[in-house]
């Protein structure tokens, strides 16, 4: 029998992606617009059980009051992109999704605290996102399907192997390549004149960072003198260790998930899809969300006439509007191939 299959996607990451994209459209709320039809394509793609969206606590941050530095260089957020994440969150909600914004926290550690969750609860999970921090958290039981330039079907679903091949490192070394190499985009300058290469190499022959910041001669020896004097610089371990602590996500994030039954488990009220996606003016893709979503047709749920303006329902006049043809059914999910065979 196959492992259920638990959904998380980070919110604020899709939201700020979307937004940024899809700014110059001009239209109202187009960032949750952009929210909505990701996640329709997620679920069409990986085919979960259960769904849950991470949002960071907007009015407090945990990290940033332990590290007044964190994230300090970014400039205040649009008040358009603030009402949009509050919106997302509240349309993710009214989809019946599980929506988590953990008190002082981000969507990283509701993420993290998903895993740990499919975990022990036997299930695998497929990590949503556009950030890389998520690659921490792979392993033979967790992918990260990380959103690029062409969306979700255009995306790459990165497992270990794939990580391997695209880094050179393995998702436990993760967090001492990215606290090496450093996140300007949180504010967090790593170890001077160590760079994505040289931090992978040192990974891959020292294993982890602390082995290598002990062994000062070996890295002389076997990557040279300029690497050696780089970690022998009195600010460099400091530096190396604060991203640790900074990088490091909590796991340990209440999300109230139930696989079999609740919030989050697929399929969807079809009523509940329908009005979201209506609500956004997402006309168009709204008998996609609820074939995929809520797993019925989208004619069997279509609201009353007096509801859809009649140009959706494709009439031109004279007599009554004519109905939208009904979407080919799902294909059974036994035909899907696992992401997770052996």
């Amino acid at each position: 029998m196959q492992a259920p299959v638990v959904l998380a996607v980070d919110g604020n990451s899709l939201v700020h992606r979307s937004f940024h994209a899809q700014a110059h459209t001009g239209q109202v709320c187009w960032a949750v617009r952009g929210l909505l039809t990701q996640l329709v394509a997620a679920v069409e793609r990986i085919r979960p059980s259960v769904v849950i969206v991470g949002f960071d606590d907007a009015q407090r941050s945990l990290r940033r009051e332990i590290w007044p530095t964190y994230k300090a260089h970014r400039v205040e957020k649009l008040d358009t992109l603030v009402e949009q994440l509050t919106q997302a969150a509240q349309a993710m909600r009214e989809l019946g999704v599980a929506v988590v914004i953990p008190d002082g926290l981000e969507a990283d550690d509701v993420l993290a605290s998903a895993v740990a969750f499919s975990r022990r609860a036997g299930a695998n999970t497929v990590i949503v996102t556009s950030d890389r921090d998520a690659f921490a958290l792979i392993d033979e039981h967790t992918h990260v399907l990380r959103i690029i330039n062409g969306g979700v079907d255009a995306s790459p679903l990165m497992n270990a192997e794939r990580l391997v091949t695209l880094l050179g490192i393995t998702a436990s070394q993760y967090r001492d390549f990215a606290a090496l190499r450093g996140d300007p985009s949180d504010n967090l300058p790593g170890v001077r004149g160590i760079g994505r290469h040289h931090a992978a190499r040192l990974l891959t022959e020292f294993g982890c960072a602390a082995v290598a910041f002990d062994d000062l001669d070996g890295v002389r020896t076997r990557l040279g003198a300029g690497v050696a004097s780089r970690l022998a610089h009195p600010d460099a371990r400091a530096a190396w260790e604060l991203n640790c602590r900074v990088m490091a996500m909590h796991d340990d994030v209440a999300l109230d998930l139930d696989l079999s039954s609740g919030v989050g488990v697929l399929p969807l009220r079809a009523e509940a899809v329908g009005a979201v996606f209506r609500a956004q003016n997402l006309t168009w893709t709204t008998g996609q969300a609820v074939r995929v979503l809520a797993d019925v047709e989208y004619a069997e749920v279509e609201p009353p006439q007096s509801v859809v303006p009649p140009w959706v329902l494709g009439w031109s006049g004279g007599g009554a509007p004519r109905r939208l043809p009904k979407l080919a059914p799902r294909r059974p999910a036994a035909e899907q191939l696992s992401l997770f065979d052996a």
